[in-house]
């Protein structure tokens, strides 16, 4: 049997990438493809924080990351392995994580800020996919999670945003950029351009991968 085809997709906080990425899942049927994240990878630390070294902990940086464990589930899945995995529950010390049933597929997905920074999953990709957005949007987008969705302050997301995203995306992310196969820019409010893109790149996988 071929070797699983395996895409990296990589974007900055409020690229963009998560919408993008449900979209372009939503081309394919769960036989077809599978997702790994970066972010179910954290190492945890939130049990053992108050609130003000929560806000203070940077979680932007690559050692934050359990590489060595998400390297090897890359692996598992390229050898056609089943991996099972705590979700990751954004530092919520009241959540109860879920564990994760991740089965392999002909395409493997995977998905995170360091993806491409980490040189040993990087280099197994065969699509490397880069979801940007411009500054002003990206924090915008940032703004409405967080205040809403995650409950933080405004000073909380202006604090790690400042201090945390914008140096991590410049040092870990933004140099690979132009190494990538394929840099979708999502500055619009409309799904229509998402839509549109990753309906022509699951196309493309279509006629290479299942044809």
């Amino acid at each position: 049997m071929n070797k699983p085809y395996i895409i990296g997709i990589a974007g900055g906080s409020g690229s963009g990438k998560t919408f993008f990425l449900n979209r372009f899942l939503d081309h394919f049927t769960p036989d077809e493809v599978c997702l790994l994240s970066q972010d179910d990878y954290y190492i945890p630390v939130a049990h053992n924080m108050t609130a003000e070294e929560n806000k203070l902990y940077n979680f932007d940086l690559p050692r934050t990351i359990d590489y060595e464990q998400f390297e090897q589930d890359v692996s598992k899945l390229l050898n056609r392995e089943v991996i099972y995995k705590k979700e990751y529950t954004f530092n919520n010390t009241n959540a109860i994580p879920k564990i994760l049933e991740i089965k392999p597929a002909p395409i493997i997905i995977v998905e995170g800020l360091f993806i491409l920074h980490f040189k040993g999953i990087a280099d197994l990709f065969d699509l490397k996919i880069f979801v940007d957005a411009d500054e002003d949007i990206a924090l915008q987008r940032r703004l409405k999670r967080d205040l809403l969705e995650r409950g933080y302050s405004n000073d909380d997301v202006m604090y790690k945003w400042i201090n945390h995203v914008v140096p991590a995306y410049k040092e870990f992310l933004l140099p690979y950029k132009d190494c990538c196969h394929k840099i979708i820019v999502n500055n619009t409010q409309t799904a229509a351009g998402i839509l549109a893109v990753t309906k022509e790149i699951s196309k493309e996988l279509r006629t290479k991968i299942f044809s």
